[in-house]
């Protein structure tokens, strides 16, 4: 599963899924050290208008 994690990648957990409580926290510690920081969504989400690319990474508009 963390094959295709890379910088600024988005992991999604649901909270009711049946073995997240089991597996968070091998994939925080894979996380870890790895040299990666998870951090709230609310701060690597852009703010103002931007765009998706066909990759779905967030790009600034341009003005």
């Amino acid at each position: 599963m963390t094959e295709r994690v890379k910088s600024g990648s988005i992991c999604l957990f649901h909270n009711a899924a049946l073995h997240t409580p089991e597996a968070l926290p091998a994939i925080l510690d894979y996380m870890a050290e790895n040299g990666y920081t998870v951090v709230p969504i609310s701060q690597i989400l852009l703010e103002g208008e931007y765009y998706m690319d066909h990759t779905g990474m967030q790009c600034p508009a341009e003005a």
